[in-house]
């Protein structure tokens, strides 16, 4: 029989599973969905997760894990100290709580195009979400979706210019329009990619949310295998079925900004 302090470790994040979809509108059009799963991490209290789940570690190897230095500054170091210091940079005062939405590691690989972190006030109310972006060249960048530190409603919506070379068949200029619904009973994000003719790209992550017991996160394993993998693996195959259909090539900016700060 499990402890309640168990059941309350297990209770405090969640499990997400659902479909990644990505559409392209322009010069090349396509459209792709696939399966994923997903988990929301209370950045406070992911050892305790740890520590109540035999299938899932903090920072060593597991079937499932979660690597401090797979986000943030990425060297290893604790999340929140780096998260509050970038939100100072935009006049956020430190949050009580901070959820990070993100595809843990599995079977030690990991590869998260988006990662999200929820930032709530001491009242449960948002005040800002950070998209942490990466490419497949290794690099990174966060942008930070706010109003000057005040509480924020879902579903929130954003405008961010592109700042990070992500796609070689998408070049720097345009805009993100960014949505997302509170990360409750489901999970719904939506990232628009627009130039000034119309918008080129849009991808939508749903989820469904279940506790993360040792049950529930083995089913996801069995029923999404190596998701990580797959998530890198068609990345590629689309890339090459989006250069064979003809679309520009766009080489990556010898200068790139990095917020690892």
């Amino acid at each position: 029989m499990r402890s309640e302090g168990t059941a309350r470790h297990e209770a405090a994040h969640r499990l997400y599973i659902g479909q990644v979809m990505h559409r392209r509108y322009f010069p090349v059009r396509y459209r792709f969905a696939y399966s994923v799963f997903s988990l929301l991490l209370d950045i406070d209290r992911v050892a305790a997760l740890a520590r109540a789940v035999p299938v899932f570690s903090l920072n060593r190897f597991n079937l499932l894990g979660f690597y401090e230095r797979d986000h943030g500054p990425r060297d290893g170091s604790a999340l929140r100290p780096w998260l509050e210091r970038l939100l100072a940079g935009h006049g956020i005062a430190a949050p009580a709580r901070v959820w990070l939405h993100a595809m843990p590691r599995v079977f030690g690989y990991a590869f998260n195009p988006l990662s999200v972190y929820y930032c709530y006030d001491p009242l449960e109310r948002p005040v800002a979400i950070v998209c942490e972006v990466k490419n497949t060249f290794g690099e990174q960048h966060c942008y930070v979706l706010h109003d000057e530190g005040r509480a924020l409603r879902f579903p929130l919506q954003a405008t961010r210019p592109k700042a990070f070379h992500v796609s070689p068949f998408i070049d720097m200029h345009g805009c993100y329009d960014f949505r997302f619904s509170a990360p409750g009973e489901h999970l719904a994000i939506a990232i628009r990619h627009r130039t000034q003719e119309a918008t080129q790209l849009a991808a939508v992550q749903r989820g469904r949310a279940r506790p993360c017991t040792t049950g529930s996160l083995l089913g996801a394993a069995l029923k999404v295998p190596l998701v990580t993998l797959k998530v890198t693996a068609m990345i590629h195959w689309q890339a090459l079925r989006i250069w064979l259909a003809g679309a520009p090539f766009y080489r990556k900016p010898t200068t790139v900004e990095e917020s690892f700060r």
